[in-house]
């Protein structure tokens, strides 16, 4: 609805005015003058006859951090009001957020602003609630979100481009438009000059807007949307960007955390581990024991040195440049949102690490950053330390070409290296043109490989489409790793919550993985499923894939001979050297039984390297008996390893609950909650390590619906959740038709 006697507003209405305004702005000097052609501007605009009132917003919107769902004309009437049309995919969008976090602390809803973000989606999966969730978590957005599904909004006020920023009056009344990025000071200038001026009218009211931030329900977790991984060739260690609690992770193989660098709040500092901070780093490669790291909203490249312990910044100075070339040295170069880093080798005869590979998603170009002198295709010699643009014009866009700088990318987000001939080139994960490319070692040359279309300027061309070249479909890839041994081209086909595979002779793109539904599943290639997978890389010689399962907070495991998917424990053992901050987690505590239940033991069982044991079990009910719903009952499992023997819950760098597949129902087909604990022997059932498993189908209640014809696998999650503590079953209960498969990698142990 509008107010009475306003006129139908959009943005084209306020064009000659503006415009008008921003041209004597260049002509001004001072700021006082500036400030003043701004008061000026404002008392012409809110003069006019009638205003150029906003539309009201649809009814029926899913809202994010706030009570309701709020109304222009109701709730933000005598508040100034910035709309932020945006879609979360979109780098310029994400450049705009620290303008108005700065904003927001600058002025709140009580001084009489109000942010209200407009998600007005690109992509399909953009207008799902839960994925718009994800990404005001990720980007710390404190301020109401609205789900503008259908971009209503949008159209009735001619909205043209991602990200556009409307600042309206306490009326409802249009001000200003502010379209692109990098408008910080106009910013600041238009919305402080009309508090002002409303405030000099009484016209401002002070009251709060109810606010009910989503990020106050998110649960614990050892990972918060971790970006990228990378392992070790040498040693097989993983280096995680835990981009969620603003760190880097070092795991052995099993999951265990060596060292953990940064956070759990983000900052820019260099320094020994226990003192160093990332902002939401994304890209890591790891070689000799040095990380290099994408610091994405730091705007930075930083090196940790795991010898020395201690981290430093090679490329950037902290602030978001827009230089579309550089040359210069690595820290005196501005740089724009590196997204993914990868090591490699310049034309040298020597093949040695001496080049780092940069996506530069900020500027829509790859970068290089040289380790050591060396060369660049079409470059001249060049020193140790420049940072310099190597492909792409700086336009968004989708365009090949044989000579590197007249390409253009649309924000390359993930690198993969193909060093060996044939291929001699680099993968990229183009994100908003929803393609791969390459780009030659050789010459440079941008060549397309799978998804998008011809028309370099449409980045429109999305789906989730098999096949090659460019019949395939992406939808927005954020990720690619190189299999040497098969040489073949991993993605992570992110917004289809998919991992692809491309075989770069044919260019035939198949999905590998992953169900096309964004939700959280381990278990065979077909069945697993994913959401918004980031990265990836190959690990154990190109027996596995490992994935940041961005949205999921895991790392899974995807066995390419096995063709299982399964998620790797992230933990911390209390003899592991972890030098920076850890989330703190809920203690943990074993689940009791009660005397009078039933204790089944089995004698010892000897083992051997990849045997399953098979426990049958049977769950009768008495004659009229029935499990009571919301009732805590259960049965649990407890395991003894003889002290000599390697934990029962590893297995070739898996945990147990990663290779149990249970289900469980009764006569009455309700599912109950399955707990596994391994006990070594010499530690007493009360005091279990912190590593024990926790299975279970139904995270809300212990008891579930379900078909009996369609029984679904118990998965297994991440943490224990013990806020209800199983009781055990009556005396009269006898267990019935349970199986439980257990395969093992260690020589003897005892199960009861």
């Amino acid at each position: 609805m509008a107010v009475p006697g306003a006129r139908g507003a959009s943005l084209s209405g306020l064009l000659p005015a503006q415009t008008s305004l921003e041209y004597a702005l260049l002509d001004a000097v001072t700021q006082q003058e500036k400030d003043d052609l701004v008061y000026q501007y404002l008392q012409k605009v809110d003069g006019w006859e009638q205003d150029l009132a906003v539309p009201e917003f649809p009814e029926g919107l899913e809202w994010l951090n706030t009570e309701e769902p709020l109304s222009i004309y109701r709730d933000l009437c005598g508040k100034v009001v910035i709309l932020d049309f945006f879609t979360y995919c979109c780098i310029n969008c994400i450049h705009v957020l620290p303008d108005l976090h700065a904003l927001e602390r600058t002025f709140s809803d009580t001084d009489g602003l109000l942010i209200v973000g407009v998600h007005s989606a690109k992509f399909p999966n953009e207008k799902v609630l839960d994925n718009i969730k994800s990404a005001v978590l990720r980007y710390n957005i404190t301020h109401p979100v609205v789900n503008d599904t259908d971009a209503s909004l949008w159209q009735e006020l001619e909205v043209s481009c991602w990200p556009t920023l409307v600042i309206l009056g306490p009326r409802g009344n249009l001000l200003f438009s502010l379209i692109g990025e990098g408008h910080k000071d106009k910013l600041f200038s238009y919305t402080s000059i009309a508090l002002k001026y409303y405030k000099d009218r009484g016209q401002i009211r002070d009251g709060k807007i109810g606010i009910k931030l989503f990020k106050e329900s998110l649960p614990p977790s050892p990972l918060l949307f971790p970006g990228k991984v990378a392992a070790d060739p040498t040693t097989g260690r993983l280096v995680v960007a835990d981009t969620g609690h603003h760190r880097i992770l070092v795991l052995q193989k099993n999951g265990q955390i060596q060292y953990s660098i940064g956070g759990p709040n983000p900052g820019r500092k260099d320094g020994v581990f226990s003192e160093s901070s990332f902002h939401s780093p994304q890209g890591v490669a790891i070689a000799d024991n040095v990380i290099y790291v994408a610091d994405t909203e730091n705007h930075l490249i930083r090196k940790i040195d795991l010898e020395a312990e201690k981290v430093s910044t090679v490329a950037g100075i902290g602030v978001q440049g827009t230089d579309t070339e550089g040359g210069e040295e690595g820290d005196k170069q501005p740089i724009s949102s590196p997204w993914d880093v990868a090591l490699g080798t310049s034309g040298s005869k020597v093949q040695r690490n001496d080049i780092l590979w940069i996506a530069m998603a900020g500027t829509h170009q790859i970068w290089a950053f040289l380790l050591d002198s060396g060369t660049l295709p079409k470059k001249s010699d060049l020193k140790k330390g420049t940072c310099l643009r190597f492909a792409g014009s700086g336009n968004e866009e989708n365009r090949n070409n044989a000579y590197p700088h007249k390409a253009g990318f649309a924000q390359p987000s993930g690198l993969a290296l193909a060093p060996e001939e044939p291929w001699s080139c680099l993968f990229v994960a183009d994100s908003e043109s929803s393609t791969v490319r390459t780009v030659s070692l050789r010459d440079g040359a941008v060549k397309h490989l799978v998804g998008g279309e011809r028309d370099p300027m449409n980045l429109f061309a999305f789906g989730d489409v098999d096949g090659a070249g460019i019949s395939a479909k992406l939808q927005h890839p954020l990720g690619v790793a190189w299999d040497e041994k098969r040489h073949l081209l991993y993605v992570a086909d992110s917004y289809n919550h998919k991992i692809k595979v491309v075989d770069p002779n044919t260019k035939v793109c198949t999905t590998l993985a992953g169900t096309g539904d964004a939700n959280d599943a381990s278990s065979s290639f077909a069945e697993s499923a994913f959401n918004e997978p980031g990265g990836l890389c190959i690990g154990e010689r190109g027996r596995l894939l490992y994935v940041a399962d961005t949205n999921n907070h895991q790392i899974k495991v995807m066995d390419l001979e096995a063709r299982t998917v399964s998620v790797l424990p992230v933990f911390k053992s209390d003899s592991a050297v972890v030098d920076g901050s850890f989330p703190r987690e809920k203690q943990k505590t074993v689940p009791k039984v009660p005397k009078s239940a039933p204790n089944i033991s089995l004698p010892p069982v000897t083992v051997h390297p990849g045997q399953a044991l098979q426990l049958g079990l049977r769950l009768e009910l008495p004659p009229g008996a029935k499990l009571t719903e919301g009732a805590p009952s259960g049965w649990f499992l407890k395991a003894e390893v003889a002290a000599n023997s390697p934990p029962l819950w590893r297995s070739q760098g898996k945990s147990l609950k990663q290779l149990v597949t249970s289900t469980v129902k009764s006569r009455e087909n309700k599912c109950i909650d399955v707990y596994l604990c391994s006990v070594p022997t010499q530690h007493s059932p009360g005091s279990l390590p912190k590593e024990w498993c926790h299975l279970q189908w139904a995270r809300s209640s212990h008891f579930n619906e379900y078909n009996q014809e369609n029984s679904p696998e118990i998965t297994p999650t991440d943490q224990p959740n013990l806020d209800n503590p199983l009781t055990g079953l009556s005396s009269q209960v006898v267990l019935h038709c349970i199986e439980v498969t257990i395969k093992t990698n260690h020589h003897r142990c005892a199960s009861g």
